[in-house]
């Protein structure tokens, strides 16, 4: 198992722009060799026919198929506009 100084972790504080005192880098470095210690426990698991996931849950799509169709005519779409040119909507501009 690596042990975790406290220097190496007040570098890593350092670098993260976190800000820490003496006393808390003394107590996160116990609590922080905890979890390395047990990250180093999981690695001894056998995990030879374990298959890999991407997620925690079983996600499927189940969205319909994008079908394009006509739904607006698009003469009866620009009566109801302001302004159009070439059968396109004409916006103000922005910038």
């Amino acid at each position: 198992m690596t042990e975790l100084t406290k220097e190496e972790l007040i570098h890593v504080a350092d670098l993260a722009h976190l800000a820490i005192t003496d006393e808390e880098a003394a107590a996160f470095t116990k609590h922080l060799a905890g979890i390395i210690q047990i990250a180093d426990e999981l690695t001894e698991l056998n995990t030879e026919n374990v298959v890999p996931m991407t997620h925690a849950l079983e996600l499927t799509n189940i969205m319909r198929e994008d079908v394009p169709n006509d739904v607006l005519d698009r003469e009866e779409m620009l009566k109801s506009v302001k302004e159009h040119k070439g059968g396109q909507i004409k916006v103000p501009t922005i910038l």
